[in-house]
């Protein structure tokens, strides 16, 4: 079994929780946590259990042991630390979103491809059981054709305007920190849209705090989506199909429910609940791929993250969101 000297760029809270995953792979090796801020990176290296750390993320990008570096920094770094890391030869996973719009994932891509380095995005859902137990379901026709879908997260944060979530300089707003899941929803149950319409709610900041969407297809379907920081609703997609209805939920305690409903039939509940959040299926996956000599990953496909950034864009400006000196 080949071991991977795997990097940790911003370490942070999404990258301590990526980190635990890791450590259930017996082919993951941890091997640097990189950071601005020197002491940062030690502590966090000393914490987790990496053999190296550096003060920069330059450094960590070029030394040569390195093989594959997992990109948590805030979405509107995203595309300049993936292309540093890609530009050194590294496999990069980065971390949803990709990037702030889709001309910088077209550039992220282009670079991949250019070096013949791995590159995904850390889509969470696509590696789940629950989604993948809703995807066996609704592709084995039971239910019949999907006629309309319904999805939402929400949940009401500490109030900073610094912080990510509301300062527009690094990309704030529900949209890209935990709309993007209702919107995978979309893409993965019904494909990309024809028709975006979005209303969004702004704060203090100039960031969008509450966005409803909706999601027309040529084919009459539709989809309504819901994120915001103002209400805490949760987390759910709701599936109406011609035969029976599909729930998919999971609490905060990541306690994962897929509920099916057929027309006359008793519901069948179907209960999940991942070790390490589950975020080492995302890792598994890279090293899988990078085993078949994969420059991406059949499972959450460079297509898909570019759709899926081309279907936020839309979503943007249907609702008026604009990232300052990036759009």
């Amino acid at each position: 079994m080949k071991k991977y000297k795997w990097g940790i760029l911003a370490p942070g809270k999404m990258s301590a929780k990526f980190t635990k995953g890791l450590k259930l792979l017996k082919n993951a090796e941890l091997y640097a946590a990189g950071s601005r801020d020197l002491e940062r990176a030690i502590l966090f290296a000393k914490d987790y259990g990496f053999q190296k750390y550096y003060g920069s993320y330059e450094e960590l990008a070029s030394d040569p042991a390195l093989e594959i570096i997992y990109v948590a920094s805030p979405h509107s770094f995203h595309h300049d630390h993936t292309m540093l890391c890609l530009q050194n030869g590294k496999h990069v996973i980065c971390e949803k979103a990709f990037a702030l719009n889709a001309g910088e994932v077209k550039e992220m891509i282009t670079e991949a491809k250019k070096r013949n380095v791995f590159l995904m995005e850390a889509l969470w859902p696509p590696f789940q059981p629950f989604y993948k137990k809703a995807n066996e379901i609704i592709m084995s026709g039971i239910l019949g054709r999907i006629m309309h879908l319904d999805a939402y997260f929400s949940f009401i944060p500490p109030y900073d305007p610094d912080d990510r979530k509301f300062n527009l300089a690094l990309g704030g707003g529900s949209l890209l920190d935990i709309g993007i899941y209702p919107v995978i929803d979309a893409l993965t149950f019904l494909g990309v849209p024809s028709e975006v319409k979005a209303t969004a709610i702004f704060g203090d900041t100039g960031s969008e705090e509450s966005l409803s969407v909706i999601l027309s297809y040529r084919d009459g379907r539709m989809a309504s989506l819901y994120s915001s920081f103002r209400t805490a609703v949760g987390i759910g997609c709701e599936i109406y199909c011609e035969k029976g209805n599909l729930t998919v939920t999971r609490g905060r305690d990541m306690n994962q429910e897929v509920i099916l409903e057929l027309h006359g039939k008793e519901k069948q509940e179907f209960i999940f609940t991942p070790p390490a959040m589950g975020y080492h299926w995302e890792a598994e996956e890279v090293m899988r791929c990078l085993d078949k000599g994969l420059t991406e990953s059949p499972i959450v496909p460079l297509e898909f993250s570019l759709n899926l950034m081309k279907t936020l864009d839309k979503i943007r400006k249907a609702a008026g969101i604009v990232f300052p000196g990036r759009d």
